[in-house]
Formats: structure tokens, C-alpha cells, sequence
């Protein structure tokens, strides 16, 4: 691999006109398992190893990617990034500048205790069959769900910087989920979190921590048990959100409207621009005086799926604050976009989902830090609140502003104790009220980083995981109201 990474550097970097290059070779390894009532529903495993070629020339970018790794095949891939550069330069708007980024000589594994490749498809298979059996003993169940995935991703890039970085991960995820039809109503419940599951930057002792069968008699007790519960209440309450339903809320509301080329319009036309002009940056109040934000490719940070050792443009994993105190403090920046508005130095966020994609600014772990309140004074800080748990569906306008987040269960809270589940709760609210009505959050023994593996973004679309961590955090004065009403 590291033959063929500095041959397309050689072939891409000698080119007349390029003032810079780079290039990424990825071998990737997937495995994904699935039931569903008892059946195997789905067991694939796949392969891949290309080179993608990224050049500058004339001002602007140029990119193309091969799985054809021959000396010829490198060759033509490389001459056709500089052919695209060019052409480019044609109708460029202003020319690309790169904010400096010193070389690095490295090699990074993450750690993976358990290998998840070493087990075998039929034991695991066997795991998730038997969690399948649990929950369908419970009557009222009608259908269930459990699903596996992992990857290892070894990468090397080189760049005519003088940069020379490698790097292997494992990831690893694993979930389930009940489902109870009953009446024409259909309820859910989901163990770890919803849409499969916990995924992180580890091997197999990650499925031995979630203990997936340990949890499902109570799983797929609520999933039943939310066709008797009442409907959410309407109007205005104090929200309590549990860590995983918030990690989509950082998600939505925090991690993609800091994404420095959406704000400069290159997402406009697929998914979107960012509330967060950048007259903002260091002025707007973005949440009350506890909301502190990071976000952190940093492996001290935890084992998240934004976490990495360098970025896709050979740029060290860094922490920076996007929120202190409250106050808006940082984008996510690719050495373009920071050379752009004036900074020194990319923070690290430019990932590809493979080879054959030109890296993005991508969320590492956008995480809210934990709190200094202990979880009781999340509950009782006041006489009545609604508490939600797991995401069951979400909406975001294309600025990030204004949203709506619907989750599978809740419960209504009366001095800081459970009183009555609830079923169909859901909430709205803009943005930067929202992150200002926060009035408590857990310390760090309830924070969690949680996995989020679908985010989309780019054209063609670009699949990639993120992370985020949270503590449970109460809201003061939010619109609840019950979705999914007959």
C-alpha cells in the first residue's frame, strides 16, 4: 500500500502546473448481520482497496480516484485530477488558498481488544437469534430486529507537503429493536439507541458491554406496555432529554450548522446552509452559561466514530470549543475553509467516506460536556417536567433553526420521580432558544459517547459516522406536544 500511495504522489505531484498534491489508499473490510423474527435478514461481508488523487492546479481542485492500482492505472487517475483541475480553472470564481499544515511521518491503530472478524458469522448470528427469541417471548410483540456491523479501515496518505500517515480503525455496532402492532398503532422500543444501535471505535467487547440479551425482557416489556400508556400532554413543559435522543440534538442543531463550508454555501443546493453567518462567530449567545461544546477527533475524547489520529488532509486530531459558556466559539474547517476567514491553521475535520470520494468537512465527536449537577437535580430541580428517551424521527429546515424530534417513549416527571409513561412525544423549538433554556446538565458519570453511522452529506452522497457525547439535560419551557395522534 505504501508503494502505491507514493507512486500516485510521484505521478500526481510531477505534473506541470500543480502546487500541491496528495493522495489516499484505503483497504476496507465490512461485515454487517441482521435478523428479523427469527431469520437471518441479512449477512454480508464486503471488500475494498482503491487510491484517491486530489491536486491543485491553477487555483482549483482537481480529483480522481481508481481501483486499478498498476503503475498505469495510477498514472491515468493521477493525469485525470490534474486534467479536472484545469478544466476547472476555467470558470473558477477566486483561487484556492491552503492554510499551512506541517508534515507528519506516523502510524496510529486504534485500540480493538477483541477482533470482531475473529468470531464467526454463525456465532454471531447465534447472539443476535437469541436476543431475537427473547423479545418475541413477550407477548404482544409482533416483530423483531437485531443487527451487528463492523468495519477496519486501514488508510495511508501522503502528501507533497512531506506528510506520510498511517492509520488503521475498527469499528463496531450492535442493536435491537421490538415492535408491538396492535389496534392500527404501532409502538417501539430499542436497546441501545434507535436506528441500530451503539456504534464506536472499538472491537467485539462492545457487544460484550452493551449485554444485548440482558436487556431485552425490558425492552420488549415497554414496547407493549406503551399501547396503555397515555398520550403525551400538550403545550409548554420542562424537557428532560436522555443522553441519546440529545446526541441527535447536537447532531441537528449544533454539529451540522458549525460546518464551515455549509455557512460559505457549499451544501446549498443538497443539504442545506447554516443559520451561523459568520458575523456570528464569537458574538451569538448560543446557549445559556453551562452549554459548553467541543468537538474532539482526539482519542482522550473517547472512542467515537469521529475519532481519528490524522484527518484526510494529513491534519493532527484536535479539540476545539465550538460553544463556551454559552458563546458561539468555533466552526469545523478544512485548510481551505480556514484559510478563507482568516485563520492560521485547519482544525481536522476533513473526512471521505472511501477512496473514491473527495473528503468533506465532517463532524468528528461534536459532544456536550457534562454538567455540575448530580441526575437527581436533573429530575427534581422542578415540580413537573416530561422526560423523553430514544429518537423515533426527526426534522431540521435547511438552515438548522427551526426543528421538530419525535422519540419512541416517555414519562411524565412529578418531584423528581416517574409518575406515568407516555407514548408519542414529541417536541419543537429554534435552535438558539433552545441551547438557552438548558438549566441542567449531568455530571460525567452519566455521560456517554454515542455513535451516530449514517450521516449524510455531499454529491454524490457521502454515508459517514460520528460521534456524540451528552449527560442528561433538562429544558426550560419547551413545546411538547403527541405525535403520531388517531
Amino acid at each position: 500500500m505504501k508503494e502505491i500511495v507514493l507512486n500516485a504522489l510521484d505521478a500526481a505531484s510531477g505534473a506541470s502546473g500543480v502546487t500541491y498534491a496528495d493522495a489516499r489508499v484505503v483497504e476496507a473490510r465490512e461485515r454487517s448481520l441482521a435478523t428479523k423474527n427469527g431469520r437471518a435478514s441479512q449477512v454480508s461481508t464486503s471488500e475494498t482497496l482503491g487510491v484517491g488523487i486530489r491536486v491543485l492546479a491553477g487555483g482549483c481542485w482537481g480529483f480522481s480516484a481508481t481501483d486499478d492500482l498498476s503503475a498505469e492505472g495510477v498514472r491515468r487517475a493521477a493525469a485525470e485530477a490534474v486534467a479536472i483541475a484545469e478544466a476547472s480553472g476555467r470558470a473558477r470564481a477566486g483561487e484556492v488558498v491552503l492554510a499551512p499544515e506541517s508534515a507528519w511521518r506516523a502510524e496510529w491503530v486504534s485500540p480493538c481488544r477483541i477482533d470482531p472478524f475473529s468470531l464467526s458469522v454463525e456465532a454471531q448470528l447465534g447472539l443476535l437469534l437469541a436476543v431475537d427469541e427473547t423479545l418475541r417471548r413477550e407477548p404482544g410483540v409482533t416483530l423483531a430486529e437485531g443487527s451487528l456491523s463492523m468495519r477496519r479501515e486501514r488508510q495511508i496518505f501522503a502528501s507533497s507537503a512531506g506528510s506520510l500517515i498511517d492509520q488503521t480503525r475498527t469499528f463496531t455496532g450492535a442493536g435491537f429493536e421490538a415492535y408491538s402492532f396492535r389496534d392500527g398503532d404501532i409502538q417501539k422500543r430499542s436497546y441501545p439507541n434507535s436506528f441500530g444501535g451503539q456504534h464506536q471505535l472499538k472491537g467485539w467487547e462492545l457487544v460484550e458491554e452493551l449485554d444485548l440479551p440482558g436487556h431485552a425482557p425490558r425492552v420488549a416489556s415497554e414496547a407493549v406496555a406503551l399501547h396503555s400508556a397515555g398520550s403525551c400532554p400538550e403545550g409548554e413543559f420542562d424537557l428532560i432529554l436522555d443522553s441519546s435522543q440529545l446526541a441527535l440534538q447536537i447532531h441537528e442543531s449544533i454539529g451540522h450548522p458549525i460546518e464551515l463550508d455549509r455557512v460559505l454555501g457549499s451544501e446549498a443546493n443538497y443539504a442545506g446552509m447554516s443559520f451561523l453567518t459568520l458575523d456570528q462567530l464569537g458574538r451569538l449567545q448560543y446557549g445559556s452559561p453551562i452549554v459548553n461544546a467541543v468537538c474532539d477527533a482526539r482519542l482522550e475524547h473517547g472512542p467515537g466514530l469521529g475519532t481519528f489520529a490524522f484527518d484526510d488532509e494529513g491534519v493532527e486530531a484536535q479539540r476545539i470549543d465550538v460553544i463556551r459558556e454559552g458563546r458561539f466559539t468555533g466552526y469545523m474547517t478544512s485548510r481551505e475553509t480556514a484559510a478563507a476567514i482568516g485563520q492560521q491553521r485547519s482544525n481536522g475535520t476533513m473526512r471521505a467516506t472511501s477512496w473514491s470520494r473527495l473528503p468533506l468537512i465532517r463532524m468528528t465527536n461534536v459532544s456536550l460536556l457534562a454538567g455540575a449537577q448530580s441526575i437527581e437535580e436533573v429530575f427534581g430541580g422542578v415540580k413537573r417536567a416530561i422526560y423523553m428517551e430514544t429518537n423515533r424521527s426527526w426534522s431540521i429546515d435547511d438552515k438548522r433553526y427551526q426543528f421538530q424530534f419525535g422519540c419512541e417513549a416517555g414519562w411524565e416527571i412529578e418531584d423528581g420521580k416517574r409518575k406515568r409513561m407516555l407514548k408519542n412525544p414529541t417536541y419543537s423549538g429554534i435552535t438558539t432558544e433552545f441551547w438557552n433554556s438548558c438549566q441542567a446538565i449531568a455530571g460525567r458519570e452519566h455521560w456517554t459517547l454515542w455513535g451516530v453511522p449514517n450521516c449524510g452529506k455531499g454529491q454524490p452522497e457521502q454515508v459517514i459516522g460520528t460521534g456524540h457525547g451528552a449527560s442528561p439535560a433538562r429544558f426550560a419551557k419547551i413545546k411538547i406536544g403527541a405525535g403520531y395522534a388517531k
